[in-house]
């Protein structure tokens, strides 16, 4: 496997300058990438992503044995089941052009590299996908990709989306980036970037799944905001250096976007978004779905309200989203409106307050047969709401007062006898 370009600071000695190297040493060799890396390697190049027939044959004959099969003598009929004679001529085509290591040269020169199944790099939560489990990954970027995986959510969505949209999904990713989680989308228009972006501009990790080589610039509108990422972030995909997105491929990374995570976030989709095939993979998987709601008129949402009558949770918010997916103890704050005075009080006060009518005063015994108590007990909770303000005296007897306690005295409870 190709070694991924140094980490900042790399030949320094804490506290100190740059460290001199001896004048003899000459550079240092690159490891060779081994068998397993370049068979895989190679398979890129012949297998779409997510052919389920491709990885049972990687199951039966391994990377190796199966590069074997396609660039040596005809196998026999049955060995490699599962597609017709002719599909079975152009995969044997391929793999006989097949360059892996002038792939992993390329890849390198971008600061990018392969990372397989078994080594140290792989996100086994990708394991998941059974025979339709990538390859491998090509990566772009320096941090590592398993340690970013085990603590992200995807956040997906329409392309042609709302101003509403690209607010929730960018204020979203931010909100996430800030509190430790690894946004992850795919770099489309409309809520992919939105969600990049706010991650980006929290100062946060974000993961952009790709549909093409990671040294490919798709879509073109967004060659500056995948610089980006790929200096601050990861790009990735299953797809080796220079090769182009298709209609197919957009849809099957959006499997790798819902096995990688933690869970899923839609933020607006239509009936029949691409965003709902990652949210419903999601679910097969045994991940946390969720939506996040718009108006009941808007067909841009009307998608996501359908997963949200059925498997999937209504989220408003990052505290939202991490109490779903993250640890124990990790609970979004309790949602209620402005506390008022009225909250205050206790229910026999409540009570009487309640008693009193609007716009003239009433004696004990009106408010005692209105309250259904005694009239000791009126007079005590009359004196208790004099002097919290909500009452006052009138002769022989006692009025809501004009000026009430900040916040009203009734909290949006009619008064009696109010119109």
């Amino acid at each position: 496997m190709t070694a991924a370009a140094s980490a900042p600071g790399a030949g320094r000695a804490p506290g100190r300058g740059p460290v001199q190297a001896p004048p003899a040493a000459g550079p240092e060799p690159r490891a060779e990438p081994g068998d397993e890396v370049l068979a895989r390697a190679a398979l890129t190049r012949v297998l779409e992503p997510g052919e389920e027939h491709g990885g049972r044959w990687l199951r039966a004959y391994g990377a190796v044995g199966l590069i074997r099969l396609l660039t040596g003598p005809e196998p026999e009929p049955g060995v490699l089941s599962g597609v017709g004679a002719e599909r079975l001529a152009g995969y044997r085509r391929r793999a006989a052009a097949a360059d892996p290591r002038r792939d992993l040269a390329l890849a390198a020169e971008t600061g990018g590299r392969f990372v397989c199944p078994g080594s140290a790099e792989w996100p086994s939560q990708l394991d998941d996908l059974g025979d339709a489990r990538p390859v491998g990954l090509w990566v772009r970027g320096r941090p590592s990709l398993r340690a970013w995986a085990l603590r992200s959510v995807a956040v997906v969505g329409a392309r042609a989306c709302t101003p509403y949209g690209a607010h929730m999904a960018q204020s979203l990713a931010g909100e996430l980036a800030e509190r430790g989680w690894v946004v992850v989308s795919g770099a489309a228009y409309g809520i992919d970037g939105a969600a990049h972006r706010g991650a980006l501009a929290a100062g946060g990790a974000t993961v952009a799944v790709l549909a093409c080589g990671v040294d490919v610039p798709y879509p073109r509108g967004h060659a500056g905001l995948l610089g980006r990422i790929a200096s601050q972030g990861l790009l990735l995909g299953e797809l080796p250096p220079g090769s182009h997105p298709t209609p197919s491929r957009f849809v099957l990374r959006n499997r790798v976007i819902a096995a990688l995570t933690r869970g899923t976030v839609v933020v607006e989709a239509a009936h029949r978004s691409g965003s709902l095939v990652t949210a419903r993979r999601a679910q097969a998987l045994g991940r946390i779905t969720m939506g996040i709601p718009g108006p009941a008129t808007s067909g841009l949402s009307a998608g996501v309200h359908e997963l949200l009558r059925g498997e999937a949770a209504l989220v408003t918010d990052a505290a939202e989203v991490v109490e779903l997916v993250g640890g124990m103890g990790e609970l979004a704050p309790e949602r209620r409106g402005p506390v008022i005075a009225r909250d205050l009080l206790g229910p026999d006060a409540v009570r009487v307050l309640e008693a009193l009518p609007a716009g003239r005063p009433a004696d004990l015994g009106e408010l005692a047969l209105a309250a259904g108590t005694g009239t000791d007990e009126v007079i005590g909770r009359l004196y208790e709401l004099h002097s919290l303000g909500f009452v006052e005296r009138q002769g022989d007897g006692w009025q809501l007062t004009s000026k009430r306690p900040r916040g009203g005295a009734y909290g949006g409870v009619p008064r009696r006898g109010g119109r």
